[in-house]
């Protein structure tokens, strides 16, 4: 009888391969911009890393359509998959800007945003993992709660990153300004859609305790 319907074996695999993809994603653009020599090969394998998200997605999506039993609800399931999607798309869309921009040199505050990035997709990754092991949300929400500190940590250099950039500190050209700034905010989406993964994984436990 059980044979009837499609099992819920896969999700937590699909689940991993799209964090695995994250980091790598997340660890690309740390490269891009501290070796900046060889920024187009860095783009490239984001642009990589954004197919094979959005491979990783449909075919969540494609096994959610066709299964009967889910390990969690299927909201859940479709949030995740989006938000892990979302940070990589704005990881992607801020690291093409920054060449199709004609950036000169990446600023010091940019890099130090991207590696806060990279620790909070770090920490996504891992608390997906131990979504395996929902029956311990301790050591879930350990990578929760450093998410949300990277996130806090990540508004405090955007904010002053940006206040530089409008007293003119760093950059005194109009037109770099507004490039700069637009690349400064897709990187900070990419941090807020790292809090915004957090918050589901904090609803997967709370349904499933």
């Amino acid at each position: 009888m059980f044979g009837l319907f499609p099992s819920s074996a896969g999700f937590h695999e699909l689940f991993e391969e799209g964090a695995m993809v994250l980091e790598k994603a997340a660890k690309c653009y740390t490269q891009l911009v501290s070796d900046y020599g060889h920024a187009r090969e860095h783009l490239e394998a984001i642009r990589k890393a954004e197919h094979e998200g959005d491979s990783v997605a449909r075919r969540t999506f494609a096994k959610l359509d066709t299964t009967f039993i889910t390990p969690f609800d299927r909201e859940d399931i479709q949030d995740l998959t989006t938000q892990v999607d979302n940070i990589i798309d704005s990881i992607d869309a801020s690291a093409q800007r920054i060449l199709l921009f004609g950036i000169q040199k990446p600023p010091e505050a940019l890099i130090r945003q991207t590696m806060v990035l990279l620790d909070a997709c770090v920490h996504v990754r891992q608390a997906i993992i131990l979504l395996r092991r929902l029956k311990k949300p301790e050591e879930i929400r350990k990578h929760l709660i450093e998410i949300h500190n990277l996130e806090n940590r990540g508004d405090d250099i955007n904010h002053k990153a940006l206040a530089d950039l409008f007293n003119g500190v760093t950059h005194p050209n109009p037109l770099e300004v507004m490039k700069l700034k637009e690349i400064y905010d897709y990187t900070e989406v990419a941090i807020d859609c790292c809090e915004d993964a957090s918050n589901v994984i904090e609803r997967i436990i709370l349904k499933n305790l």
